[in-house]
């Protein structure tokens, strides 16, 4: 992909109203501090256009980002962070199903998992409700730039059986720092869930 321009256009909050966009929507969930500014800036070829916080639970709306006039990379705010109080995280929750059950432009949901660490009780609720609402899981296994080589598989098959993965379910391994897997993501995006005959 071929990034001409970006416009984070709309950003949506606790009471906002959801937009009706008319372009193919990807979405990007997981934790706090996974590192999912880290690989929206990396897939768009921008150093900091999307915020990149060291407080985890920064992300507190969802943001949709334009590229190319053709597509929106959603970015949803992270889950599970403790030091947010039980009222705003069901806030948050709220908001993170009310998008995913209302939009109809919705394609994929990337669920990012940190590579170094076994997945968590909430990356595997989140990853059984994109399973059971239809949508092909695709998991993208960040910070892979903090293992070594010889790691990568092992860590890999950690984070398959501690999702307990339907057959099938992809694993990109992924690093902001080195950008390996960015080019296997906008592959998969490009083959898989672009309108691209509606573009001229």
């Amino acid at each position: 992909m071929v990034i001409k321009n970006i416009n984070l256009e709309t950003v949506c909050g606790i009471t906002s109203v959801l937009p009706e966009n008319d372009k193919p929507e990807i979405a990007f969930a997981g934790k706090s501090n996974v590192g999912k500014s880290s690989l929206i800036n990396a897939l768009m070829n921008r150093k900091s256009y999307a915020r990149i916080s060291a407080t985890p639970g920064k992300t507190q709306t969802i943001n949709f980002y334009n590229i190319n006039e053709e597509l929106y990379l959603v970015d949803l705010p992270g889950y599970g962070y403790a030091k947010v109080s039980e009222k705003e995280k069901a806030q948050w929750g709220k908001l993170i199903e009310r998008y995913l059950h209302g939009s109809s432009q919705l394609r994929a949901v990337f669920l990012l998992i940190d590579i170094r660490h076994e997945p968590s009780a909430n990356d595997r609720m989140m990853y059984r409700w994109i399973v059971d609402q239809g949508f092909p899981p695709i998991i993208i296994a960040t910070k892979l730039d903090k293992l070594k080589r010889s790691q990568i598989q092992k860590h890999v098959k950690m984070v398959r059986e501690g999702l307990d993965l339907v057959p099938g379910t992809k694993i990109i391994p992924f690093s902001s720092v080195t950008k390996q897997g960015r080019e296997e993501i906008w592959e998969l995006v490009e083959t898989e869930y672009l309108d691209r005959q509606e573009v001229e």
